[in-house]
This record gives C-alpha cells, sequence and structure tokens, in this order.
C-alpha cells in the first residue's frame, strides 16, 4: 500500500467543556481526493484549522509528509517546511487577500519565502501558476477589488500552490461562488491535480460539488465520523440515517423554495 501523504489520528478538539472534534482518524494517499462533509457544526472545519496549525489539537496525531505537526511549529524553519507540505484555500478569497496587493506580488511573496528562485524566476514562475489556473496577466496585475468572485480563488489557489504543498485544503472555497463560477474553479482543481500531483482535501457540505471532485468520504456529525467509504458508494448507497438524510436534502431538478410559513401558521403547529 501507498504510504499516506496526510494522516490522522484520534484527532479530539476541546473548548472548554464543548467538543467539537471526537475520535476522528482518516488517511488521503498521494494525489487522493478525500472529501469531509457535514452540515455547519459538524467539526469538519476545526479539523482543516487543525491540520495546518490554526487550532491546536487537545488530543490526537496528526502527520503530513512523514512529519507529526500535532504540535505548533518551534521555529520560523519549521513553519516555512510545514508551509510546503499543506496549504490551505478558504471560502471567502477577498477576505483572504491583501486589497492592497495584486496577484502578482502576492504569488511572488510566496515564491520568495518557500523557494530559492531569484527575482526573475519568481517572476516566470508566478506566470506558470497564473496559466495553470486560468489567469491571464491583466488579472495578475490588477488588485483584488477589480476581480470577479471566481478569479479571486483562482488567486488563492494560485498562491497556496505557489509554495508547492503536498496537500491542499479546500474549506468550502466553492461554497460562495455561482453555480456557474463553481464549474469553472473545480475544473481547475482538477486540471490542477491531473498536472501537479497534488492531494486534496475538500472541507464542504455540498454533496454535488463532493461528488465532482472527491475519491473518497468521510462524514461528520457533531464531531464525529459516522460513514466513510469511496465517493460513489457513501454518495449512491448511504448507509448511515444522517448521510441518507444529506443525500434528500440536495434540491433536484425542478426544485422551488417553499412557500414560507406565516406566523399564525407557526403558532399553530
Amino acid at each position: 500500500m501507498t504510504e499516506a501523504i496526510l494522516e490522522v489520528d484520534g484527532l479530539r478538539k476541546s473548548f472548554g467543556t464543548a467538543v467539537a472534534v471526537s475520535d476522528v482518524s482518516f488517511s488521503l494517499p498521494p494525489a487522493g481526493a478525500l472529501a469531509v462533509v457535514g452540515e455547519s457544526g459538524s467539526g469538519k472545519t476545526t479539523v482543516a484549522r487543525m491540520i495546518v496549525g490554526l487550532e491546536r489539537p487537545t488530543s490526537g496525531r496528526i502527520t503530513a509528509c512523514g512529519h507529526d505537526r500535532s504540535q505548533p511549529a518551534r521555529s520560523a524553519r519549521e513553519r516555512r517546511r510545514r508551509g510546503g507540505e499543506v496549504q490551505i484555500v478558504f471560502q471567502d478569497p477577498y477576505a483572504s487577500l491583501d486589497p492592497r496587493q495584486s496577484p502578482a506580488a502576492a504569488v511572488a511573496e510566496i515564491l520568495r519565502l518557500h523557494t530559492s528562485l531569484d527575482t526573475a524566476g519568481r517572476r516566470r514562475r508566478a506566470a506558470e501558476l497564473a496559466g495553470l489556473v486560468g489567469l491571464d496577466e491583466r488579472q495578475m496585475s490588477a488588485l483584488p477589488a477589480a476581480l470577479s468572485g471566481g478569479q479571486r480563488q483562482r488567486v488563492a489557489i494560485a498562491r497556496a500552490l505557489a509554495a508547492e504543498p503536498r496537500v491542499l485544503i479546500l474549506d468550502e472555497s466553492v461554497a460562495a461562488l455561482d453555480v456557474s463560477i463553481q464549474a469553472q474553479v473545480l475544473n481547475v482543481l482538477a486540471d490542477v491535480r491531473a498536472r501537479t500531483g497534488v492531494a486534496y482535501l475538500f472541507i464542504s457540505h455540498d454533496l454535488a460539488v463532493v461528488r465532482q471532485v472527491a475519491d473518497e468520504i468521510v462524514v461528520m456529525r457533531h464531531g464525529s465520523i459516522v460513514e466513510r467509504g469511496p465517493a460513489a458508494q457513501v454518495l449512491d448507497e448511504p448507509r448511515h440515517p444522517y448521510t441518507r438524510l444529506l443525500r434528500a436534502s440536495v434540491p433536484g431538478p425542478g426544485w422551488r423554495p417553499a412557500r414560507r410559513a406565516t406566523p399564525q401558521e407557526l403558532e399553530e403547529r
């Protein structure tokens, strides 16, 4: 068997007496695509934040590229190494970008921190990454405010890839986009994975998106894993009642929002 590029074992996170994540374990193979799904509050984003070091696990072990990252990095050198192993793309691309910095400058900054390229080499590599995610020179020179949501998310992906990570975590990273733009970004991600071999960890509540991108799925509820398996199996033949409920909640063709109940009807219920 191929050794996992990312492994989470017995992960737990408590905030005071509240347990956000309880005994979560999974592994991600090199160049694989694993989705962690569940409704808001299920603990999936907390898991992602622990993996990248934004939250410290109460207990459990996180291993990426053969290195234990369960505890905070002890030096700037270790933080840079970790950044070259795992990167994350957040849901809101505008909030994660410096509004005063062009995409080209943002990508060049990451290249300066994580590579030994000189100025000319960084410029060439930034252009390569822009082409990889489908951005042209004009878009790379603009400020984030002048870009669409989909373009901003492509910038965020290019910036994350500049560190040459082995694992890219995508935390609801297409949730804020229109459906047509979602499809474009998902196509970009599929192309990037095919061309670079980067492994993806998708954090999502959207089963339609997950079906397009994931090889395997982990379903979380109330901080724990309730089901896991190949994507087609989990989505088409779910075993756990909660997974079946998630699948039943996906709007089908012709779906229309239900009429809002009047205060009197709510009172009668």
